[in-house]
């Protein structure tokens, strides 16, 4: 599969747009619904996730720093998400030279209940502020770009530094499904609680309006 070139263009925070008007202001691989967003004042953005960036994606899920707060993907299923219209799958590109810096998959684009999931979220180098930048414009993705009623993740436990950024972005603990995932990282063979959070439109719409949204 032959890559597109792809323009980075601003995402327009101000009315929802239709799937239709989004998917036209831009160019785009075939299976993908979306374009390459810039979010201001950081220097990242997103961009559609080709075939060619899947060795990197799965790189990146066994890095040694993300491993123990992700399940991987096989290759296989990754391929599936980028070709799938109910998933997004966006390289994140950050820095002065918009070098790789994770990835991340939305799912349930196309849900009729408007229930978006944050499905996966992996970023480094760490420390750099590509995490709040980057949820950030998921969010502005999901209730402006795609409709979305509710937009909600879960994170394990464990990772407090995520739960911690959620919170602080307006993300609501909903409940949890209690050693629910193993852990068998690093000689530890034990189970992880994972812990739903989610943000609804309203919600979002007040943050915007108290200016809590950049």
């Amino acid at each position: 599969m032959r890559a597109a070139i792809v323009r980075p263009v601003a995402l327009l925070a101000q009315a929802p747009r239709s799937e239709r008007e989004y998917a036209a202001e831009c160019p785009r691989p075939a299976g993908h619904n979306a374009c390459a967003m810039t979010a201001p004042p950081t220097r990242l953005r997103l961009r559609p996730t080709m075939l060619s960036d899947l060795d990197y994606v799965v790189g990146v899920e066994v890095d040694a720093h993300n491993l123990p707060f992700i399940t991987p993907w096989e290759r296989m299923q990754h391929e599936g998400a980028v070709r799938f219209p109910d998933f997004r799958h966006f390289i994140v590109e950050a820095g002065e030279d918009y070098e790789r810096a994770g990835f991340v998959i939305l799912q349930g684009c196309r849900n009729p209940h408007r229930s978006v999931e944050l499905k996966r979220i992996v970023l480094q180098p760490k420390g750099q502020g590509y995490g709040r930048a980057c949820v950030r414009l998921l969010k502005r993705m999901a209730f402006s770009d795609l409709s979305a009623h509710r937009f909600w993740l879960d994170v394990k436990q464990l990772n407090s530094r995520a739960l911690a950024l959620y919170a602080s972005e307006g993300f609501v603990e909903e409940g949890r499904l209690r050693e629910s995932v193993r852990v068998t990282i690093n000689g530890a063979d034990g189970y992880d609680t994972l812990i739903v959070m989610a943000m609804l439109d309203r919600e979002y719409q007040a943050r915007v309006a108290l200016g809590q949204e950049g």
